[in-house]
């Protein structure tokens, strides 16, 4: 659970250390609006997603189920900054799949956390192993960070692409993934 007196006052140390004056009428409620952002984008600390991949269908006929273009946006831990873009998961059911809904709540309770693009798409991946059980599993995640595009190198519209795989994918699946086709 976030300290929202001490995320107040941090911000508010934060713009007097910038050189504002946090009684100037633009400023004075900065301190609440931040504190009500970073309870709503690292929600997912309050989140499991064993809750959302619990509910599963019995469904034998089924090669291969593919959730394509799942947007998020995420926090970096290094820089406080946001990164976005679109997540492409694939899963070999293994006599049973979970409502499509449900791997969007799964993306989104990891990348609703300070974050490290890696580790939200292995974690997504493993679990979706855990609680579903597939023959296997790929995720990729496309995301543009601002603290590439907004500040240091300032590469604007660089992406950086990470993969996860589990268990049995055949090569077409991840071709497929890879090339967002």
């Amino acid at each position: 659970m976030m300290d929202k007196t001490k995320l107040k006052q941090a911000v508010k140390d934060l713009l007097s250390a910038l050189g504002e004056d946090t009684a100037r009428e633009g400023l004075v409620d900065t301190p609440s609006r931040v504190a009500r952002m970073y309870e709503e984008i690292l929600a997912g600390y309050n989140d499991d997603p064993a809750v959302h991949l619990s509910r599963t269908f019995v469904e034998e006929g089924s090669d291969v189920v593919v959730e394509k273009d799942i947007d998020f946006s995420s926090t970096c831990e290094h820089h406080l900054m946001p990164f976005f873009g679109k997540v492409h998961i694939a899963y070999i059911p293994d006599g049973k799949v979970v409502g499509l809904s449900k791997l969007a709540r799964v993306v989104d309770v990891y990348a609703k956390r300070l974050q490290l693009q890696e580790r939200m798409n292995n974690q997504i991946a493993d679990a979706i192993m855990e609680h579903l059980s597939p023959k296997g599993v790929a995720v990729v995640v496309e995301g543009e960070h601002t603290c590439m595009t907004a500040r240091g190198v300032k590469k604007v519209g660089s992406k950086t692409v990470t993969y996860a795989v589990r268990g049995d994918v055949p090569g077409f699946i991840l071709e497929k993934l890879m090339n967002n086709r």
